[in-house]
């Protein structure tokens, strides 16, 4: 599986950066437990073995939802795992309804590693969605999330390693 010593840096980074955020649902999870989901997706069910990947897995949403820089993870992890976390990183300076639209249309033309993590992002929110979905949205909202969500899938054909 490469490097484990990456792979556990990303975990321990991740999970400090996230340490005070939960999830939506019911329970109210830690959100950690999101990206951890991601990178045993991408490994149990796409067999992935790449350490970087693995690694950008976890941090996937270090600088869209916390005070981390770019440069911070580029100090830490490198130019190759920034890249593939930029890509998928929305910009929440923009409406969450651009944001929306701007992820449709970046998803066909990002790096078939951020393919991979975009996909996998997406897989683990509609399995949470169906699980235990957020407590305060109403199923037309959930109806929506799944409508969009699939609009992003679409356009990340041909994301394999």
């Amino acid at each position: 599986m490469g490097n484990i010593p990456l792979i556990l840096k990303a975990l321990a980074f991740a999970a400090d950066k996230h340490r005070n955020q939960r999830r939506l649902n019911v329970e109210a999870s830690p959100y950690i437990n999101h990206p951890i989901e991601l990178a045993k997706l991408l490994s149990n069910e796409g067999g992935i073995t790449s350490s970087e990947l693995l690694s950008a897995a976890l941090l996937h949403d270090t600088i869209e939802d916390t005070q981390t820089t770019r440069e911070e993870l580029q100090e830490q992890f490198g130019a190759g795992i920034t890249a593939i976390v930029m890509e998928v990183t929305d910009d929440k300076t923009l409406p969450k309804a651009v944001r929306k639209r701007l992820q449709i249309e970046h998803a066909g033309t990002i790096s078939a590693q951020a393919k991979l993590v975009k996909l996998a992002d997406k897989i683990c929110n509609l399995r949470d969605m169906d699980n235990s979905p957020p407590a305060k949205w109403p199923i037309e909202r959930r109806r929506e999330y799944f409508d969009w969500a699939k609009q992003v899938v679409d356009q990340l054909r041909g994301a394999h390693a």
